[in-house]
């Protein structure tokens, strides 16, 4: 057999091991998210099909399938059927390109479906076509509430991901390489960069909840404003496929912060001395760093309110985008009179920078909860009309 034939034939298999192990974990996830709701809510949650109700994602997964797919007469047929086909195709080839071992590992000399040079750039760029799956979806079912969740979301992931890529430059300026494979053998000697850029992983994480429409940035489905957003027109099959989009970027987010920030699939090096070789295990590190993110990311949606519209975009505009700036400057200046010693320092500026992130945040807050008077005597809350 060629080689090339074998290499393709290779990726193809991992391709199929990873999409196989996306969709199982984006079924269980939806179960294990309502169970957690349901505990922090002091109610049960799903628990009545199968054993603890663990045969719930079977149910609704069947129940999505044979559903009855409503066609809706002014949709604009082809795009309203590609939409969340172009969703989920984003959502799990950005996943692809994340090593989840080293080389030579069970993994093959490839620890990844695809392995490109530009790394954390490549897959910014694919996430952020996940977006016109969202709004050719609104766009194309020919309503106004699909148009509006379509509009919200694209100002939305417009704004958030100026953050995002501007919180990751002052990482790729200590690293010198875009390389996931790169950053993680890096932190493996230097130790994991959130001690370095805490900073730039509370902004990256606060801009991957915006980039996923979870919780409290979920306007572009808000179901009390409308109804349910880009979704509204959508039923059986297309819309589990859009789900899926969403929790599968989810993991996605989970596995980029743990890769950039927490070391990736290696684990703490300290653990050598009881179990020798444990830091090195393939796999088990990720997997424990991706659930503890989307953990995190339930309980925060058991816990903060959704943010009014004009609160979302003055946050990414007035305090993620100028913190991120300047996160980056500070990077670029330390490094340029310091260089590479003395990164403890920076990461004592970082840590400062978060300090003051969380100071803007409660007077923000005070802001927009305070009311203000207009001068015909009205009061309304600061920041309305």
């Amino acid at each position: 057999m060629p080689d090339w034939l074998a290499t393709l034939l290779i990726s193809l298999l991992k391709a199929v091991l990873v999409v196989l192990g996306l969709l199982t974990t984006f079924a269980y996830m939806t179960l294990i998210e309502r169970r957690l709701l349901g505990r922090m809510q002091l109610r049960p949650g799903p628990n009545r099909v199968g054993p603890m109700g663990l045969l719930q994602p079977a149910a609704d997964a069947i129940k999505s399938i044979f559903k009855e797919d409503l066609t809706v007469t002014l949709a604009d047929k082809l795009v309203y059927t590609l939409a969340p086909i172009v969703a989920i195709g984003m959502a799990l080839t950005a996943f692809g390109g994340l090593p989840a071992g080293p080389a030579g590992s069970l993994f093959g000399e490839n620890p990844w479906v695809y392995n490109l040079d530009t790394g954390i750039l490549a897959l910014l760029a694919l996430t952020s076509m996940g977006v016109y799956g969202i709004f050719l979806g609104g766009w194309a079912s020919g309503s106004k509430y699909p148009i509006l969740g379509g509009l919200r979301s694209s100002a939305q992931m417009i704004s958030y991901e100026l953050g995002m890529g501007l919180s990751l430059l002052g990482l790729l300026m200590i690293v010198g390489t875009t390389s996931f494979h790169g950053i993680v053998g890096w932190q493996a000697q230097n130790g994991p960069m959130i001690l370095f850029q805490s900073l730039g992983f509370v902004l990256f994480l606060i801009s991957s909840f915006a980039e996923t429409n979870r919780t409290p940035f979920d306007l572009p489905e808000a179901e009390q404003e409308i109804v349910a957003g880009y979704l509204t027109e959508y039923s059986a099959i297309k819309w589990a496929l859009f789900q899926m989009a969403e929790y599968v970027n989810m993991i996605t987010a989970s596995a980029v912060m743990s890769t950039l920030f927490f070391g990736g699939w290696k684990g703490p090096q300290f653990l050598n001395a009881l179990i020798p070789g444990i830091s090195d295990w393939p796999l088990i590190w990720l997997i424990v760093k991706i659930a503890f993110f989307l953990f995190l990311f339930i309980w925060v949606r058991a816990t903060l309110p959704r943010l009014r519209y004009d609160q979302l975009m003055r946050f990414g505009w007035k305090l993620v985008l100028p913190l991120a700036l300047a996160n980056t400057m500070l990077t670029a200046a330390f490094l340029a009179f310091r260089g590479s010693g003395g990164l403890w320092f920076l990461g004592v500026l970082s840590l400062a920078g978060v300090l003051a992130l969380l100071v803007l945040s409660d007077r923000v807050r005070t802001l927009w909860n305070q009311p203000s008077i207009r001068p015909e005597g009205d009061i309304v809350r600061a920041g309305g009309d």
